[in-house]
């Protein structure tokens, strides 16, 4: 077959194949257009999930009638000063989204620029264009887009339901609005109720305003700001405290330079930072804005623009790691259950009994008891239905410190269930989960340690002998150096078994067997592009949750205060390294609502 130039039309229509995934890129395109042409005001209206119509007005600078007229030819823009492409300051820059759009469907835009005596109109239908007409608009522009894909039947087979596609164009409105809260946007259409993010102030009180508008109150509530910066890069934005996740990584919204992006490098540095909060089923919330000058980053790599490389990549991950890390450790202490809104959910009302609930049957009544038998008075019964037995330990009130209950975490009570450590503050209670919590000490401990001068070791007069099947042996003894690290001394003894020599000193007396098939099932899932800070970091996590405080132990009253004091000066006591919360707080008001006095 010979070598044929292709016809326009065609070439438009392959283009327009980059460009126009589905109704969603179309609203992208347009809305980011109206974003360079200075708008404070867009407005998006979609029928049948675009399928029918997508309208997109702005109050934007306008186009005069020599500009309407080459915007719609290919590779024409206004969105580059010369040939530098390294120079990309606005979203769009290719010059290929109105004439893809127009190749494939049914293109009308409407627009005025300020020194046009009126305003001009333009169509452009599967690829054939009109001439320009004059027409009425006060200002800005109004593109209108029907029939998607009309001219390309084949396309509208792969489209999903009219709900999906409208769902996928509001989320990238969403997206749009996040990066720009000083411009106001309705987003309207059939298919949902018209929602408007009002402009918001400039800076990071404004930028919460409308990241709590589109993420919830929820998102406002345990957000932290974040910001670093370094070598001209730099990283600001709001994350959530470790106890708001979701199961999946559709709530980390990512920006360079105001362009909303899907990064696997971000993406990465975030699950790093989150490592040592979060289980690894569960993924943070968060909106992360990365500004750096425009020569350091090509975002010309993506038909979409919805990647892009960094010249310094390592330089963006660490500060983005050390951003996150910082805003966590210093709300180190907030947790889910320090809501107060999510405490006071978890309890209900009793019950009321059964109709036809006799007390006879219930446990308190004595076996045996006869026609004879006096039926027990209501104190008694009473009584009997809160009688569960001691607290496993408790310090009356006398016997406390009054300058404790000033403390953050306050004063231990009691401990109940050989679990929980309930204590007293001046202005409620906190109950403590006593395994979590140490856990979490541990684990900072044992960092500390290794950044300062290595773990303590401590040697084992009789080497303790762990047979496990020659695969995890090998897989552990290949791991030995960085087990040393940590003050676990092991060596292969024979291809059954190992030998562990030496043991973390802040551990104390530990089950090394134990430790060591947990930490053998953990390295079974790292692979060779895990970090080895990640790695290390496992063993870490491992280890203190060997070496902490068990649920069941009893605590003395001195332990149990012992232990608070300790979580106020650890980092990141919040939340133990598996991402649990360490304890649950309860005001007084939140008591008194329970109870209806409030």
């Amino acid at each position: 077959m010979p070598v044929r130039q292709l016809p326009e039309t065609i070439v438009n229509r392959i283009a327009a194949g980059e460009v126009v995934e589905r109704p969603a890129s179309v609203v992208k395109e347009l809305v980011e257009n109206a974003i360079d042409a200075g708008a404070s005001r867009i407005d998006i209206f979609s029928d049948g999930g675009g399928r029918r119509k997508i309208v997109i007005a702005d109050d934007g600078s306008g186009m005069t009638a020599v500009d309407l007229a080459l915007a719609v030819d290919r590779h024409a823009t206004s969105k580059l000063d010369d040939e530098d492409l390294l120079q990309i300051r606005t979203l769009g820059f290719r010059g290929e989204a109105l004439p893809s759009i127009g190749a494939v469907a049914r293109l009308s835009i409407t627009t005025r620029h300020a020194a046009e005596p009126h305003a001009w109109a333009l169509r452009v239908e599967g690829g054939d264009k009109s001439p320009i007409a004059p027409a009425a608009l006060s200002q800005g522009t109004r593109v209108e887009v029907a029939d998607l894909f009309f001219a390309t039947p084949a396309r509208l087979k792969f489209l999903k339901t009219d709900r999906t596609e409208a769902e996928a164009i509001r989320e990238v409105v969403r997206r749009l609005a996040m990066a720009r809260p000083d411009i106001a946007f309705t987003l309207a259409g059939e298919e949902r109720a018209p929602v408007t993010w009002a402009a918001a102030l400039p800076g990071a009180p404004g930028q919460l305003i409308r990241l709590g508008d589109i993420l919830g109150a929820d998102f406002r509530a345990n957000a932290i700001e974040v910001r670093a910066e370094r070598e001209g890069v730099v990283v600001e934005g709001f994350a959530a405290s470790p106890s708001l996740t979701k199961a999946n990584a559709l709530g980390q919204y990512l920006f360079v330079n105001g362009r909303p992006v899907r990064d696997k490098l971000i993406l990465g540095a975030v699950r790093g930072a989150y490592a040592d909060y979060l289980p690894r089923d569960r993924h943070p919330v968060l909106a992360l804005f990365v500004t750096l000058d425009s020569r350091e980053v090509d975002a010309n790599v993506h038909p979409a623009k919805t990647e892009v490389r960094f010249r310094n990549a390592g330089l963006v991950r660490a500060l983005i790691v050390h951003a996150l890390k910082e805003g966590l450790a210093r709300e180190g202490r907030r947790t889910a259950a320090n809501s107060a809104s999510s405490v006071i959910s978890t309890f209900r009302p009793g019950a009321a009994p059964p109709a036809n609930w006799d007390w006879r049957s219930s446990p308190s009544y004595p076996v045996g008891g006869g026609a004879g038998f006096a039926a027990p008075s209501f104190a008694e019964r009473t009584q009997a239905t809160f009688d569960v037995g001691a607290p496993s330990a408790d310090i009356r009130s006398h016997e406390i410190a009054p300058d404790l209950l000033d403390r953050p975490l306050g004063a231990a009570r009691t401990q109940i269930h050989e679990t929980y450590i309930v204590s007293q503050t001046r202005g409620g209670l906190i109950v403590v989960d006593q395994h979590a919590a140490h856990e979490r000490i541990v684990y900072e401990r044992l960092k500390a340690s290794l950044d300062a001068n290595g773990v303590q070791r401590q040697i084992l007069l009789i080497p303790d002998i762990v047979e496990m099947d020659e695969a995890t042996v090998e897989r552990l003894v290949a791991r030995a150096d960085e087990l040393a690290k940590f003050g676990l001394v092991i060596e292969s003894f024979g291809p059954g078994a190992v030998a562990v020599r030496e043991t973390p000193s802040l551990l104390g007396k530990t089950d090394a067997s134990s430790l060591l098939r947990d930490l053998a099932e953990h390295m079974a899932e790292w692979d060779e592009a895990l970090p080895l800070e990640r790695r290390l970091m496992h063993v870490a996590a491992t280890m203190a949750c060997h070496g902490s405080v068990r649920a069941g132990r009893v605590l003395k009253p001195e332990e149990m205060n012992a232990l608070l004091r300790e979580m106020e000066s650890t980092p990141n006591s919040g939340q133990c390294n598996h991402g649990r919360p360490t304890y649950v707080e309860l005001t007084l008001t939140d008591i008194e609502k329970l109870f209806g006095r409030r």
